[in-house]
C-alpha cells in the first residue's frame, strides 16, 4: 500500500474517550456496545499530500482508491471482487413535469452481491484477516449476511450468519450459494443481533455486525466519496437514506465529514433519513426531541423487510447524521414504497427492493410539502430488487407484466424497438 496508510485514533460518540487503534476490539471499553467509535484521520498530512485530482485515474480500485482514509495498514487482505463504482444517473424526470427538485439516483444495486453493504463487508473481511480471525459473524435482515457471504467466499474466509427465519428466500439463497453457514433465528433483526453477539463472544469469531463493530461505517462511507466526486465536487442539497439499523446514514455523514476536513468540499448535504411506518425508531426519537432513551421500542412489521428493525444499534451515528446536517427524518407507509419501488424501475430502469425504495418515497414526500424549493437531490439506491421480488408480484402491485391472448400474434421484434 504505497503512501496509503496514515495513523488514526478511535473517539467515542458518548464519552469522548480516544483511544489507538490496537486498545480496543469494535467499540469503547468504558461505554461497551453503547458507546460507538469514530475512526478520525491525520486530515492535516492528508491535506497537505493527497489531491482529489489523483483519483481521476485510480478508478479500477473501486472503494479502494479512497484507502487512505481506511482503517487497514495492508491491502493484502482485500478481497479480489470489485467494490465501488457504482453509477449515479441523472433522472429530473422522476418528480414530474414542472418540479424544481433535480434528482440522482445513486444505484448501489450494481455492487458485486447487489447491496451497499458490500461496502462494509469488503473492509470487515480484510480486517478481520488482518486481525488474525479465522471465523466472521454477523446478524444481519439479509443484505449485510449476502454481502460477508461472497466476500468471504472470494477469500476462502468462514462465515457464520445469524438470520431471522422470515428473511426473503432470494436472499437465503444467495446465502446458501456462496457456502455461508447460516442460523435461523425465531423473531427479527433484534434476536440475531443477540445470537450472534453470544456467539461470537463464546467462541472468539470476529464481529461484522453493525452497531457492534464500528468500523463498518469506515467502508460504507465511500458512497458519499463516490457521491461527491461524480458531481465534479458539487454537493447536492440533499441525500434522501434508508434508515433500519442506521449504520448507512450515519456513513454517508461520516463520509462527507472526511472531505470535508480535507478541503475537498464546503459543506455538508442535509441528510434525510426514511423510516417505514411500521418500524419507525428513529423518526419517533428525532420527533421527541431526540431522546432515544424515553423512545418506545416496537416490533417492526414493515414489509420493507431490509429496514425492519425495533432497536437500530447504529442510532447514535444515525442522529447525529440528521442533527448535524440539518437534516431530518421521514416516515412513509408500506404502500407509498410499493408505489415508489414500482414507479422508479418503470422510470429509470433501476429495479429497489422495498427499503432501498423507500429513500425515493421519502424524496416524493418531501417534494409534496416543498413544491417551490429549488435544489438538487440524490436518493440512495441501497438494494437489488432481485434481493426480495415480493413487493413486484405480490396483489399490492397494480402493474402487471404486459401478456398477449393465446389467439393474438406478439408483434415481431423490429415493432416494439
Amino acid at each position: 500500500m504505497k503512501n496509503s496508510y496514515r495513523e488514526y485514533v478511535l473517539q467515542c460518540l458518548v464519552c469522548d474517550r480516544s483511544y489507538q487503534p490496537h486498545e480496543v476490539s469494535y467499540y469503547c471499553p468504558h461505554c461497551k456496545i453503547d458507546g460507538a467509535l469514530d475512526a478520525l484521520y491525520d486530515y492535516s498530512t492528508l491535506k497537505r499530500e493527497w489531491s482529489r485530482d489523483s483519483l481521476a485515474h485510480d478508478h479500477g480500485r473501486g472503494m479502494w482508491r479512497y484507502d487512505r482514509l481506511m482503517p487497514l495498514s495492508s491491502t493484502q487482505f482485500i478481497p479480489p471482487l470489485l467494490v465501488g463504482n457504482t453509477p449515479l444517473y441523472s433522472r429530473p424526470e422522476l418528480l414530474g413535469k414542472g418540479a424544481r427538485i433535480k434528482v440522482f439516483v445513486k444505484d448501489e444495486s450494481r455492487q458485486p452481491t447487489g447491496s451497499l453493504k458490500d461496502r462494509a463487508s469488503a473492509l470487515a473481511v480484510a480486517h478481520a484477516m488482518q486481525s488474525g480471525a479465522r471465523t466472521v459473524a454477523v446478524a444481519s435482515t439479509g443484505n449485510a449476511a449476502s454481502a460477508l457471504a461472497g466476500m468471504s467466499a472470494s477469500l476462502g474466509l468462514h462465515n457464520v450468519i445469524y438470520l431471522p427465519k422470515s428473511a426473503p428466500r432470494e436472499k437465503l439463497a444467495q446465502m446458501q450459494g456462496y457456502g455461508a453457514e447460516i442460523v435461523l433465528v425465531d423473531g427479527q433483526y433484534d434476536e440475531a443481533f443477540e445470537q450472534c453477539l453470544k456467539a461470537c463472544e463464546d467462541h472468539g469469531w470476529y464481529n461484522r455486525t453493525t452497531g457492534i463493530n464500528s468500523y463498518m461505517s469506515e467502508g460504507k462511507k465511500t458512497v458519499a466519496f463516490e457521491m461527491c466526486e461524480q458531481l465534479n465536487w458539487q454537493v447536492p442539497d440533499l441525500v434522501f437514506v434508508p434508515v433500519g439499523n442506521g449504520c448507512i446514514l450515519g456513513s454517508v455523514y461520516k463520509g462527507f465529514f472526511d472531505l470535508l476536513q480535507l478541503g475537498w468540499i464546503e459543506r455538508i448535504p442535509r441528510l434525510i433519513g426514511v423510516q417505514a411506518e411500521h418500524s419507525d425508531f428513529m423518526y419517533r426519537a428525532w420527533r421527541n426531541d431526540r431522546s432515544m432513551q424515553k423512545t418506545e421500542r416496537r416490533p417492526p412489521t414493515s414489509l420493507a423487510s431490509s429496514i425492519n428493525v425495533a432497536l437500530p444499534r447504529d442510532r447514535l451515528k444515525a442522529m447525529r447524521a440528521v442533527t448535524a446536517s440539518g437534516g431530518e427524518f421521514i416516515c412513509v407507509s408500506d404502500p407509498s414504497i410499493v408505489a415508489a419501488a414500482s414507479r422508479l424501475a418503470a422510470s429509470t430502469g433501476v429495479f429497489p427492493e422495498a427499503g432501498a425504495a423507500s429513500a425515493f418515497a421519502g424524496l416524493l414526500k418531501y417534494a409534496e410539502t416543498h413544491p417551490d424549493t429549488t435544489q438538487t437531490a440524490v436518493i440512495l439506491i441501497t438494494g437489488s430488487g432481485l434481493k426480495d421480488t415480493s413487493i413486484f408480484l405480490s396483489n399490492s402491485t397494480q402493474s402487471q407484466p404486459r401478456a398477449f391472448p393465446h389467439h393474438v400474434t406478439a408483434p415481431p421484434a423490429e415493432a416494439l424497438i
